[in-house]
């Protein structure tokens, strides 16, 4: 039988647990032990034997494991450094969950005389006037544009701390949006895990790795499906240098598929990129899975007829059954007004989800 996310933990911790050596100290999943835990958690306010304080409760015996484990100080700050900026990452983002949010990425030596720096003045005051926060670096150059734009008001900034790059813009500096990370790769899920769509502008080796992740994630179905828009100033050739490699030297030799390209919108217009955005959250709200199921969430139910014109071409993703409208699931919280779009997914090409949403 399936296991849920949940008891695939448990099977998880308990086959690491197993494989602990006992170095004489009291082991942190004797029952007696959990039970101190549990009512740690419990005093803090969490509801005892909910999921939450369940995973409340494995954060602190995985960090008490780390004891036994013999960890060294440098793995010991890293992962305690992590934690920290998460926590209070997700805390600066906690209020703002109503609108939404778009990371934009680009170089940091785009000078304000470029046109590519004028273009994301543009497209991120447009795309603010839509009722859109927006999500960058804090550093200069396209960080900095995409500040200007819609104004500290409506903008986040995850400064990264570099040898050569030590304050933040005149824009973000001061905001208590403004987030500080020692570490690309907690500054990084922030970006994501955030967003509801991408921007990208020209950049070097950082931005062509915000790039990637992002591609990565949704490609590999580990984050939702969000627009993902490479955009430039009108005369700019960038991207379309990059489209070139990327079907030439990434499709052509098979190391990418075609409907990958579907995760992907290229322009050089920023009203055209913010009604590409705009559109695709037209009728479509949100997306999660039970188990195999993959769940769209919509914000008006489909004809019936249309339903079934889908489930005709995009077959190829249906593991089993059909595609139903229906309510939410029983073990959902979330969005319980909203129709659903449901079928058992095979969990490959998420380029042609990508082209179901369309």
């Amino acid at each position: 039988m399936t296991k849920t996310p949940e008891e695939q933990e448990i099977v998880f911790n308990d086959t690491i647990d197993a494989d602990v050596p006992e170095r004489g100290q009291r082991r942190v999943d004797d029952e007696a032990f959990v039970e101190q835990i549990d009512r740690l958690v419990a005093e803090c306010g969490a509801e005892p034997g909910s999921y939450a304080a369940r995973l409340v409760r494995d954060q602190i015996t995985t960090s008490l494991k780390l004891i036994y484990d013999g960890r060294n100080t440098g793995e010991l700050r890293l992962m305690t450094g992590a934690m920290k900026e998460l926590r209070y990452a997700y805390t600066v983002f906690q209020g703002h969950e109503e609108a939404h949010k778009i990371s934009i990425f680009g170089s940091a030596r785009t000078k304000p005389d470029h046109p590519d720096y004028t273009a994301c003045v543009d497209f991120s005051r447009r795309i603010a006037q839509q009722g859109w926060q927006v999500i960058t670096g804090a550093g200069d150059g396209i960080m900095k544009a995409g500040h200007e734009g819609p104004g500290a008001e409506s903008s986040f900034g995850l400064a990264i701390r570099l040898p050569f790059e030590t304050t933040a813009n005149d824009v973000i500096a001061g905001d208590n949006k403004l987030i500080n990370f020692r570490y690309f790769f907690t500054r990084k899920l922030i970006f994501v895990s955030q967003a509801e769509a991408v921007a990208v502008y020209p950049g070097g080796f950082g931005t062509q790795d915000e790039l990637y992740e992002s591609l990565t994630l949704i490609q590999t179905g580990k984050s939702p499906i969000v627009p993902v828009v490479l955009i430039e100033h009108p005369e700019g050739q960038y991207w379309e240098h990059w489209l070139n490699y990327a079907k030439y030297s990434l499709l052509g030799e098979g190391l990418i598929s075609e409907e990958d390209l579907n995760l992907l919108f290229i322009t050089r217009d920023a009203q055209e990129a913010v009604e590409h955005i705009a559109r695709f959250y037209r009728n479509y709200h949100s997306s999660r899975y039970y188990r195999d199921d993959l769940i769209i969430r919509l914000n008006a139910k489909l004809r019936d007829s249309d339903v079934a014109e889908l489930e005709k071409e995009f077959a190829v993703l249906i593991k089993s059954g059909g595609m139903v409208q229906r309510g939410p699931y029983e073990k959902e919280v979330e969005h319980l007004d909203k129709p659903r779009l449901c079928f058992t997914h095979t969990k490959h090409k998420f380029g042609l989800v990508r082209k179901l949403i369309d």
